[in-house]
């Protein structure tokens, strides 16, 4: 079964420097009946102005994801990690036991865009860790995020995995998995997912499929990720 979550019906906010949209409940939007998927907690489509940013904040006990679409993050937490983050690149901040941290546009002229994925861990209270990369545009599948961090992979403390789906116009990929949960979040561009239309923006929870076949019919790229899940 697959449901699909449209983009103009996520929440949203703006707070003049964040113009953000939410998949899921988070902060002052609240709907019951979106409250995340399986350990999947939030996706917030960001966009902070010139030279904005998140100012020192906590957190504790949650694996948070940062995927750059455009511009670059400037990060630093309470770990003694000052990382720079491009568009194209992938973080993994276990907050653990909990870690401080901030995060601003580094430019003074272009907005920044970014993913912020949130996923509930498997373990609790532990040492607050940080993973980088850059897994780089190649069409087809690229793994992001595994259990283990297996084959240079970031490792999630979480049954699950993030993966990245490029396709050229007109391509079709078959995606297995042994997972009663899938979540498919359409970065740009647009496609089918068995023979459903997802557009940018869009998300679809995808309950007891083995097999997802997408298609891009259009004639512009697409991008997608697809996060496997854990029955909880």
């Amino acid at each position: 079964m697959i449901t699909l979550r449209k983009a103009n019906e996520r929440g949203g906010a703006d707070y003049g420097w964040l113009k953000s949209k939410h998949t899921f409940s988070f902060a002052n939007y609240y709907d019951p009946k979106h409250m995340g998927f399986s350990a999947l907690r939030v996706i917030n489509d960001d966009v902070v102005a010139p030279g904005a940013g998140f100012d020192t904040h906590g957190h504790r006990d949650m694996e948070i994801i940062s995927y750059v679409l455009s511009g670059t993050i400037e990060h630093k937490d309470s770990a003694g990690n000052i990382k720079t983050l491009p568009a194209g690149e992938f973080q993994l901040m276990s907050a653990g036991k909990g870690i401080f941290h901030s995060e601003y546009n580094a430019s003074n002229e272009e907005e920044l865009r970014f993913l912020q994925i949130w996923i509930e861990p498997n373990s609790f209270g532990d040492k607050p860790g940080y993973q980088q990369k850059d897994f780089g545009k190649e069409v087809g599948l690229t793994t992001i995020l595994t259990p283990d961090g297996e084959n240079g992979t970031l490792a999630i403390k979480q049954d699950a995995k993030l993966h990245q789906l490029i396709l050229e116009p007109k391509q079709q990929y078959l995606f297995e998995s042994n997972n009663a949960h899938v979540y498919v979040h359409q970065v740009s561009g647009s496609s089918l997912v068995n023979a459903i239309q997802i557009e940018s923006g869009d998300g679809a929870k995808v309950l007891d499929e083995t097999e997802l076949v997408f298609e891009n019919e259009s004639n512009t790229p697409a991008t997608l990720i697809i996060f496997e899940l854990p029955q909880v």
